[in-house]
């Protein structure tokens, strides 16, 4: 068994350092860049506007939070599987991780990446209502499979490219599933669950086995019903945690801040190196851990996105906006400043101190909780932890049977929900490091061909980004709304409900 878990961790990282190479990075930073620049920084310039229509139409637009008859979810169910998704384990291990590997100035870096994929993750989730499609059960099926198949692949002489890209990234979403969206969260699980109440490992595996399989096996809208209540109840308390904590080590918050800005920018890593090496790891690090944290570039979220009862691309396009914005800008934000703030880093050096060392990058967030409030902190994080990486579970449940069915069809989902399941047990027992290395090598694998199609597609999400603006925000007459690229879907979705 060592011997097959050593050439794995080797095969691994050799795929992890091609996929994950400074031209992958550098493509994600291009295209968050390029969409920032195409829709005028809309993210920045109409920052009111989605506020207003996201999570300020929760508590006014009843159309934004009701549930439907068929089979499609609402757009505050769609936000909540899609953040079930994504503030998991890489909003409180990975963001630990980042720091412990990359120093202080990983924060700022992940920060960077956020503010570009907020309009990357907006980018995807237009082209995603743009290209859905029904499927034979009547859901909406939308994600980088649709739009590279029907959008790029309708380019000149691209249609055979447009397909291959669609299947190679419905694969590595597949693979994807079970690695961040399944084993490296049930890793994190077990881990602190572990260090807070000394259960074995395999003992919660089996309980989460049990755990997933019960909601999994429902489907979309058993796993949207649910996410619904658990993420914004779990955030909350998180969150607040974190504002207490702060609050008590409130003196050391402006250390923290120039410990991030000074590493960010700081020409020789901690431990010492070439000149550049410090810059190089504290950006690199950032941007992986950004990526794994909130998802913009790797087109998974939009796979759910899809199936909301969303009339306006635009409006969806949003969603995602808040989506990055909640999970990075937030939540990472405030669980990095609760570890710098705690005494697990040097914020000097921008090392781990002795204590940080000894309990290790995955526990640093524990170990804040447990300095303050003793060990009811760390029983705490451990549920904390449980219950963002469970909804994360759930909702890359949805997406690896959104690319199971693509391929295979809707006949044989149960095979892929079965083996899903299964997967958790194999993710209590691996060692953790190599569960978030190969979560990683998937990232980077299923991230190049959906930016691909995103890049190509640009000028389209530009069209629909400025027929929203000149009609809805600027409230020109005699403009026909671009809701969908397919006529008898464009008939459909002008029935649906005006939502503003």
């Amino acid at each position: 068994m060592d011997g097959f878990i050593d050439a794995v961790t080797r095969i691994n990282a050799e795929i992890n350092d091609a996929v994950w190479g400074w031209p992958a990075l550098i493509l994600l930073a291009f295209v968050g860049i390029l969409m920032t620049v195409l829709t005028k920084f809309f993210q920045i310039t109409h920052i009111g506007y989605w506020m207003k229509h996201t999570i300020g139409a929760i508590f006014g637009d009843k159309h934004v939070t009701s549930h439907t008859n068929d089979k499609t979810i609402s757009q505050f169910q769609s936000l909540c599987t899609a953040l079930a998704a994504t503030v998991g384990t890489g909003n409180i291990v990975g963001v630990a991780g980042a720091i412990a590997v990359g120093g202080p100035g990983a924060v700022f870096w992940m920060w960077v990446i956020a503010i570009f994929g907020m309009m990357t993750n907006y980018s995807e989730n237009v082209l995603g209502i743009l290209y859905r499609r029904k499927n034979a059960d009547g859901e909406w099926c939308g994600g980088a499979m649709y739009y590279l198949r029907d959008g790029l692949g309708r380019k000149k002489h691209c249609k055979k490219i447009g397909a291959i890209l669609a299947v190679l990234f419905s694969c590595f979403c597949l693979l994807a599933s079970f690695g961040i969206g399944n084993m490296s969260q049930v890793n994190s699980m077990v881990s602190n669950v572990h260090h807070a109440f000394k259960i074995p490992n395999i003992a919660v595996g089996i309980f989460l086995f049990f755990a997933v399989g019960l909601v999994v096996v429902g489907g979309l809208k058993r796993i949207a019903s649910f996410t619904e209540k658990l993420v914004p109840t779990m955030v909350i308390l998180y969150l607040l945690g974190t504002f207490i904590i702060i609050g008590m080590n409130i003196t050391n918050v402006p250390d923290v801040f120039v410990s991030i800005f000074k590493g960010a920018f700081n020409l020789k890593s901690a431990a010492g190196g070439t000149v550049g090496s410090g810059i190089a790891l504290a950006m690199k690090m950032g941007m992986k851990r950004g990526v794994f944290s909130n998802e913009a570039g790797l087109g998974s979220s939009v796979m759910v996105h899809s199936s909301s009862n969303v009339k306006e691309p635009v409006r969806q396009g949003m969603w995602g906006i808040f989506e990055v914005f909640a999970d990075t800008i937030i939540v990472c934000t405030l669980t990095a400043i609760t570890i710098l703030s705690s005494g697990a880093v040097n914020l000097q050096t921008g090392l781990l101190t002795e204590k940080g060392e000894e309990v290790g990058s995955s526990n640093l967030m524990s170990y804040a909780f447990e300095q303050h409030f003793g060990r009811v902190g760390s029983m705490f994080i451990a549920i904390a932890i449980l219950l963002f990486a469970y909804s994360t579970v759930l909702g890359w449940s949805h997406y690896g049977t959104k690319a199971f069915e693509y391929l295979f069809g809707t006949n044989k989902i149960i095979i892929y929900r079965v083996i899903f399941v299964i997967m958790v047990l194999a993710g209590s027992v691996l060692e953790a490091q190599l569960a978030w290395d190969i979560s990683d090598t998937f990232n980077g694998l299923m991230m190049l061909p959906n930016l691909i199609g995103v890049l190509v597609l640009s000028p389209q999400v530009m069209e629909c980004t400025k027929n929203y603006v000149d009609r809805k925000m600027r409230h020109k007459e005699g403009i026909k709304p671009f809701l969908s690229k397919f006529e008898d879907l464009e008939e459909t979705q002008q029935e649906l409900p005006d939502e503003d």
